[in-house]
């Protein structure tokens, strides 16, 4: 691995951060509405003098280009400001809200990446089969079906007719003081609903993607002559083709990672999943900007970390570009 390679990929990922950064604060102060309104109708009312009060304390009364300096410089230095709404620091929000996310993002991503692909590579061994042709049908409904109807017609499945799995939260109450075992197994059975439901839609994108690079890549010469010398099905499918057919589905990887994270706030809303997703939802509809802001700001470093390894990974599978800076 070229160390300088790396070195320029996480340049342009804290420049893109601080773009991401400033659009963010300008978007979100730019649009309609006065957060000072709402603080002020938590407190039970609003009078001029009380709404002056809190744009002050707030700092909601300096130039915009002023209030984006001092953020800008508060992140630098990792100060995210204070929650309107909840009264706490918003690292600690994210802190308490960003490990539930990750887990449900990466076991989505994982799910999708291992099945999506098995399946491609079992429907390419006939294109023509039964397989084939259900893969195709699988993958037009995944792309159709919306992630929250998904979710609530699980919820209803589980729920009423087969209560195998729990609909909501991350944790049943009465095993919080139970063996670290149990607690683990108790999450991964609160976490399959949500995972589901956010990795079938892109499970059925990497299944047809899978199955169509699959199929170009049978059809190479380096396929052939390893059928000639008498190659297993089995050592052509996984051990030649698979890993020159790995190339795309990691770059689509990397690039529906954003698109994961994005359909984790309705799948944590569905689900009660208590993540970010969750956090920006309740704070959108506070006008809790600090919050908002440094929801963003995470899901931004988690999709540019998200696409250096990408880059790594995509270098590690194919020679030709480990030389190349």
């Amino acid at each position: 691995m070229n160390a300088s390679f790396l070195i320029r990929r996480i340049g342009y990922g804290l420049v893109l951060m601080l773009g991401v950064v400033v659009l963010n604060f300008l978007l979100i102060r730019l649009a309609p509405g006065d957060p000072a309104v709402v603080i002020a109708g938590e407190m039970g009312g609003a009078t001029e003098e009380m709404l002056e009060s809190i744009r002050e304390e707030y700092g909601l009364n300096k130039p915009l280009i002023t209030q984006l300096g001092i953020y800008v410089g508060n992140v630098m230095t990792g100060d995210l400001g204070e929650s309107f709404f909840f009264n706490q620091p918003v690292a600690t929000l994210i802190a308490q809200r960003i490990l539930p996310t990750i887990l449900l993002v990466v076991t989505a991503q994982v799910l999708s990446i291992i099945i999506g692909v098995f399946l491609g590579v079992i429907a390419a061994r006939k294109p023509n089969g039964v397989m084939s042709a259900f893969v195709s049908v699988f993958a037009t409904i995944g792309y159709a079906v919306p992630v929250f109807w998904t979710g609530i017609m699980l919820i209803i499945l589980f729920a009423s007719v087969l209560p195998i799995f729990p609909v909501e939260g991350m944790q049943s109450v009465k095993l919080r003081d139970a063996g670290i075992f149990v607690q683990a197994l108790d999450v991964l059975h609160h976490l399959a609903l949500p995972a589901f439901t956010l990795a079938i839609i892109y499970l059925a994108q990497y299944a047809r993607l899978s199955r169509a690079s699959m199929l170009e890549v049978l059809g190479s010469d380096y396929i052939r002559t390893a059928k000639a010398k008498g190659a297993s099905q089995r050592s052509i499918l996984f051990k030649h083709a698979l890993r020159n057919a790995a190339l795309p589905i990691l770059t689509v990887a990397g690039l529906q990672f954003g698109n994961l994270i994005s359909g984790a706030l309705l799948v944590e809303t569905v689900f009660n999943w208590p993540g970010m997703g969750r956090l920006a939802f309740d704070s959108i509809l506070r006008r809790d900007y600090p919050t908002i802001m440094g929801v963003l700001f995470f899901a931004s470093a988690m999709v540019v970390i998200a696409n250096i390894l990408t880059d790594m990974s995509y270098r590690l599978a194919d020679p030709r570009l480990r030389g190349k800076s």
